[in-house]
């Protein structure tokens, strides 16, 4: 029987494109979540330099966060917080950072910077081919991003979002579903509970995998009530 991926393994197949991207990133202030991957045909091991741009953790707090089980295409590109520049002054050109007598004349440049605050993208988030997440966004859990879009507002989890600047389109699902789905986090349960699942979770027919989706939270929900009764005794 074949064994389950590892996920503290860097590449995710025998192709050599794909790494799961939790095992290649090194700044303090990125976090990524199991099993989450970037597809790279050039250098997927390259994600930090190339996708994750303005990235100063010594100087800015903003982190990028990234859940589990999300698929990040080639060429995505996380805008963090140094991007930005001063909004409140005549001019937006950095001076102070040029040095010289400019540094003397102006106020520290990197204080008074505006933050959005943490980059936040959910769990089982299809980001698309060279698509742009700019400072601040937060995306939901199940949502898609559409290729080349620039996304420069939240995404609702399990909503489709395409375009610059991207814009929501649709919903994946109903709300019912939806709010299953956020109950069940799926993506937290043990990875064996999770591969017996896959033949819900991979299912075209979404009226039957719902079916199989409210059986399992209703037996976890029994579960839990057995454990608590059991420790009230």
């Amino acid at each position: 029987m074949a064994d389950i991926p590892d996920c503290n393994r860097v590449f995710a197949n025998e192709y050599g494109t794909t790494v799961f991207l939790k095992n290649v990133v090194k700044a303090p202030n990125i976090e990524v979540g199991d099993y989450t991957y970037y597809d790279d045909a050039e250098d997927p091991t390259a994600f930090e330099k190339r996708c994750v741009l303005f990235n100063y953790p010594e100087f800015f707090p903003e982190k990028l966060i990234i859940g589990k089980f999300c698929a990040i295409a080639q060429g995505v590109q996380f805008m963090m917080g140094a991007a930005n520049h001063r909004l409140n002054s005549l001019s937006t050109y950095p001076f102070n950072v040029m040095g010289g007598l400019w540094r003397e004349k102006t106020t520290p440049h990197v204080s008074e910077l505006p933050t959005k605050g943490d980059i936040v993208v959910g769990n089982d988030v299809w980001i698309g081919r060279e698509a742009k997440i700019l400072p601040g966004v937060r995306i939901g859990d199940g949502a898609i991003i559409g290729a080349y879009a620039v996304v420069a507002k939240d995404v609702p989890a399990y909503s489709v979002a395409v375009g610059n600047p991207a814009r929501v389109v649709k919903k994946r699902f109903d709300d019912e579903l939806i709010d299953l789905l956020e109950r069940a986090r799926w993506w937290d349960w043990p990875i064996e509970e999770i591969t017996a699942f896959l033949p819900a979770l991979t299912l075209s027919d979404v009226v039957s995998a719902k079916k199989l989706l409210k059986q399992k939270v209703q037996t976890c929900a029994d579960s839990l009530q057995n454990c608590a009764s059991k420790e009230l005794k």
